[in-house]
């Protein structure tokens, strides 16, 4: 079942716009050199979170934008997974949209609802599986190996396990070594620490102590200006003998309530003078309140301003603000106290860290184990599979090297290693070392048939794996890559009839000029069209009745190989 439906471009690049609709089955995609075949495999890349440039869109264009459609009912229990996950609607198909404007800005979308560039390249980890010919140089490397053998074998939780548990040991060990440093000049801390806390402890100040001691400071050292202020203010409110406040408002709500007697529409102003006569009282009330409770205490004084005095002192040297020497306070008391009992602590961390040791052991011999399980069937397959692609005795091997118990780590207690023989009688060596690029696409593809036979449900591309071979060895590479597309759907770009021919969908790109722009375009091709394009690649610059026939052979062949 196809995963891939659809996919839509708009100005990237060459292409100024492009609709393709996709199915289950072998798509092939060919053309003439330089016409732009890789653009579409980069334009997938690119809607799931591969690095977009500027220079991606089309001259003259303000963005570009890719969407990519995959159909709901076949998507692979991880990409489901994860879309649940992420709450992203799962009602209609998945469609991935991704932007990049002319300035270089990215904007990436699932489900029109906007996401990390992350996030769609997590998805499209779920999704597509791109095996272009930057990854076959990357199965050089052990790491690239290692991680294809851990997918091979189905055991990703242990693989994910190992470096967790590795992670834990790493920090208990580093929490010992950095106890132990601590500890090797503990005395000396000790008394430091000790004094220091003495400090703390004489001063003994309160959490939100300060900024109260700050305000008192003020009001004690202004305590004549206070005292004045009230005084004058309570004379011009209450006990002035002519004109105070209360006395005219007392006088004014009189007359206004004998004028209201007379005049209802008064009512409402006496009132109002009432309660101010009111409110002017409790004032007068509140203020002698204050002079009774002024203290001129210039003993009191003289302590809060010796004990704002020291308290900024000690902030000084300890180079924080006052207000935190309570917090400074707790954290030297608990690191005396931790300190004092270095020696249980070190206990924990020792036991801690053999704990930990034990569970980074056992993750590692369970990967182990699982590790030289699939190994042995991986190497086993992928030899068939070599076999079947023009390499008649050639041989692949999985090798598990053991490390030292120093050596171990985060991905487990051995190195992987591919080891190939090309050829019969040839002594095999690794990977990296003694496969040709023609060679190595091909174990590129054995490896992607064995995987896919694990049910692998992501859609399978490849660009021009096919790159380095010819004649029937390329035929078996068509013939391998029908029977993968047999298991899902496969996409290749291919520059080889023999390969195109086997396809069960095919579409040409071709770039067109009109001497002032430049645009390619891709053709989904009906049979008659995909004569003439297989019997292009055959002939060259001349096509003749002779080249049309052998295409239509080939795809005759190809049609019966099918039904067999």
């Amino acid at each position: 079942m196809a995963v891939l439906s659809s996919l839509h471009i708009r100005n990237l690049a060459v292409v100024a716009t492009a609709d393709l609709e996709f199915a289950d089955g072998l798509t092939v995609m060919t053309g003439e050199t330089g016409a732009g075949k890789s653009i579409l495999v980069d334009a997938l890349a690119l809607a799931l979170g591969a690095r977009g440039e500027a220079r991606l869109v089309r001259s003259g264009a303000t963005r570009a934008e890719i969407s990519a459609v995959f159909d709901t009912a076949t998507l692979p229990a991880a990409a489901r997974t994860w879309l649940t996950e992420q709450s992203l609607d799962l009602d209609e198909d998945c469609v991935v949209r991704r932007i990049v404007t002319a300035e270089g800005r990215s904007r990436g979308f699932i489900n029109d609802q906007p996401v990390s560039m992350q996030s769609l390249r997590d998805l499209g980890e779920c999704l597509l599986d791109l095996c272009g010919q930057q990854a076959h140089l990357q199965l050089r490397h052990a790491a690239a190996q290692r991680q294809l053998l851990d997918q091979f074998g189905g055991h990703a939780e242990l693989a994910d396990s190992v470096p967790l548990a590795h992670a834990q040991w790493r920090r208990a060990r580093d929490e010992l070594s950095a106890h132990d440093e601590t500890t090797r000049d503990r005395e000396q801390r000790e008394d430091l620490l000790s004094f220091q806390l003495q400090e703390l402890v004489s001063l003994d100040l309160q959490a939100g102590e300060y900024p109260e001691l700050e305000q008192l400071h003020r009001v004690l050292g202004a305590g004549q200006r206070i005292e004045a202020g009230l005084q004058d203010a309570l004379t011009a409110l209450y006990d002035a003998d002519d004109g105070a406040a209360q006395q005219v408002l007392a006088r004014a709500a009189r007359q206004l309530g004998e004028l209201a007697d007379t005049d209802p529409s008064i009512g409402p102003v006496a009132q109002l003078v009432a309660e101010a006569d009111v409110l002017v009282s409790e004032a007068a009330t509140a203020v002698r309140e204050r002079l009774a409770a002024l203290d001129h205490d210039p003993a009191r004084e003289a302590e809060v301003s010796q004990r704002l005095s020291d308290t900024r002192a000690l902030a000084r040297k300890h180079r924080v603000e006052p207000d935190d020497l309570p917090a400074l306070h707790a954290r030297l008391a608990e690191e005396l106290d931790s300190i004092t009992h270095s020696e249980t602590r070190r206990a924990e961390l020792v036991a801690k860290l053999e704990a930990n040791a034990l569970a980074l052991e056992e993750a590692a011999a369970a990967l182990s184990a699982a590790r030289q399980a699939a190994a042995g069937r991986l190497a086993v397959q992928v030899t068939e599979h070599m076999q079947a692609l023009g390499m008649p005795g050639g041989r692949f091997e999985v090798e598990l090297l053991p490390l030292d118990a120093a050596e171990a780590g985060a991905h487990g207690a051995e190195t992987v290693a591919f080891i190939v023989a090309a050829n019969p009688g040839q002594a095999g060596g690794p990977l990296g070392r003694v496969a040709s690029g023609g060679e190595l696409s091909r174990i590129s593809l054995a490896l992607q048939v064995a995987a896919r036979a694990k049910g692998c449900a992501a859609t399978l591309i490849f660009d021009e794996v096919d790159s380095g071979v010819g004649g029937r060895v390329a035929e078996m590479v068509g013939q391998q890559l029908h029977a993968l597309a047999g298991r899902g759907q496969v996409l290749c770009v291919t520059h080889l009839p023999q390969v195109a021919s086997q396809a069960d969908h095919h579409f040409r790109v071709s770039k067109h000029t009109d001497g002032k722009d430049t645009a390619t375009a891709a053709v989904a091709l009906d049979e008659g069209e995909r004569v003439e394009e297989l019997a292009r690649m055959l002939g060259g610059l001349k096509i003749t009745q002779r080249t049309r026939d052998h295409a239509r052979e080939m795809l005759a062949a190809a049609d019966l190989r099918e039904a067999g």
